[in-house]
């Protein structure tokens, strides 16, 4: 009768394991036999952004599914490991968005378990105007004050010759991203902060894979981040990911972004301290249970499994994905220099150590010029070339930051010229060559009669 039960069990295992097979391979032959649009030059629109996805990233989707585990479970675990082993990190936290990735690291700064190291109101932040406001916004949210310094008009990056001016009694971080995936100098900056004792969080949402001096940025920082939209280097749909070194750290992260809960249980999981009802934390009765016992006052911010299922596909590819970057973007330098066109423009450049993994082609207007960034905008547009800004411009001239305690540093004369004459065209891994070449013949056809 054992035997029966047990025969029994098998034959059903096995015919189930054959129905996922069944069900990824169709997804796989699905994917696959979908048709791929045509690039038509003058019709199809080039956008500057977007993702690349084959069979293998459905397939993944659908097996994750299969599980209906709804919330993060082994392709979670999975890829927390894999993107820690790539960007070098011992820590990897999966949230729900490169901007809640910020929120975390910031917030996670606040803790009181840092004693007299964590965050306080009041507090100092050195950052940059010109970037994303979600790099700023959580400084603010924490109710730190933002210190404002200019970038440098070649790369977009910190002007790291203001730190020092920036400096003041109050100040205990920096927390800046890498401009359209080109590091900043990463050598001056942590310098800076070792001097000063200072908390350095490195926003690499835009510059998965770059590296600084042979190591991947996001090393250098006490806390990092990345973004996992569709626009980014990989893609979750929605997704980021919070990364340390530091245990500590990593600990008080997965706090913040499980509840803020004290317990450190995976879902689904209990009593991994071994003494889920033998705690005494706060004024709570002695064996409160831990599962709900909270340390911070913390946010869900957890993926569900079948983001991180996508997320674990899309990483084998990111070494290629970063090569056609890269490629795109010195095609598309190559032939502004080939063409003249940097008579026009100030073209990207990288400084001494860094190796960019590209984000976007930024090109800023020379002073001067008979065109403004709008016509050039406008002209690119009716011609199916699709353009972006560089994010807030200024964040200090933006609606939401009315207001907001800050100080800035000087007149912040780049940001306000990036405000003002600067754009980014694409260089995903989706567009080819024929699409590059049209993009450059419609700048020349631009700036024919530009003289």
């Amino acid at each position: 009768m054992k035997l029966t039960v047990f025969s029994t069990k098998l034959i059903m295992e096995k015919k189930l394991q054959q129905l996922r097979t069944d069900i990824i391979e169709l997804s796989r032959a699905f994917h696959q036999a979908s048709p791929r649009p045509e690039f038509v030059p003058g019709k199809s629109y080039i956008p500057p952004s977007g993702k690349v996805l084959d069979s293998d990233d459905l397939a993944n989707l659908i097996d994750a599914s299969l599980d209906m585990w709804l919330t993060t479970g082994r392709f979670a675990d999975t890829f927390e490991k894999t993107l820690g082993e790539f960007t070098g990190h011992k820590y990897t936290k999966l949230t729900v968005s490169g901007s809640a990735a910020n929120l975390l690291a910031f917030t996670a700064l606040t803790s009181p378990i840092l004693k007299e190291k964590r965050l306080k109101p009041g507090d100092e932040v050195i950052t940059v105007a010109a970037g994303f406001p979600t790099t700023v916004a959580p400084i603010i949210q924490n109710g730190c004050v933002p210190v404002f310094v200019d970038v440098e008009l070649t790369t977009h990056n910190i002007d790291t010759s203001q730190l020092e001016l920036a400096l003041s009694p109050k100040t205990k971080a920096v927390m800046v991203a890498h401009t359209l995936g080109n590091p900043f100098d990463l050598r001056k900056v942590k310098e800076f902060t070792l001097k000063h004792g200072l908390y350095l969080i490195e926003d690499c949402c835009d510059a998965l894979g770059a590296e600084f001096d042979g190591k991947k940025v996001g090393t250098y920082g006490d806390v990092a981040t990345l973004s996992f939209y569709p626009a980014h280097h990989m893609t979750m749909g929605e997704g980021g990911a919070v990364m340390t070194n530091l245990p500590l750290l990593s600990r008080i992260i997965e706090s913040f972004r499980d509840w803020g809960r004290d317990c450190w249980c995976k879902p689904g999981v209990d009593n991994t301290c071994k003494k889920r009802f033998g705690w005494k934390l706060g004024d709570l009765p002695q064996g409160y249970d831990h599962k709900y016992t909270y340390t911070h006052l913390g946010y869900n911010l957890k993926v569900t499994d079948m983001q991180a299922a996508l997320g674990c596909s899309q990483l084998k590819k990111v070494p290629q994905f970063i090569e056609k970057r890269n490629f795109n973007h010195s095609y598309l330098r190559n032939e502004f220099l080939k063409q003249g066109m940097d008579r026009f423009f100030h073209l990207p450049e990288v400084i001494d150590g860094a190796k960019p993994s590209w984000f976007g082609f930024l090109l800023t207007l020379k002073d001067g010029l008979n065109f403004t960034r709008s016509d050039l905008v406008q002209f690119l547009e009716i011609n199916k070339v699709g353009t972006r800004l560089l994010f807030a411009g200024n964040l200090v001239k933006q609606p939401a930051f009315e207001g907001v305690n800050y100080r800035v540093i000087g007149d912040l004369k780049y940001t306000d010229k990036t405000m003002n004459d600067s754009l980014w065209i694409g260089v995903w891994p989706g567009l080819t060559e024929a699409h590059l070449q049209y993009v450059i013949q419609q700048f020349k056809k631009f700036l024919v009669d530009k003289e």
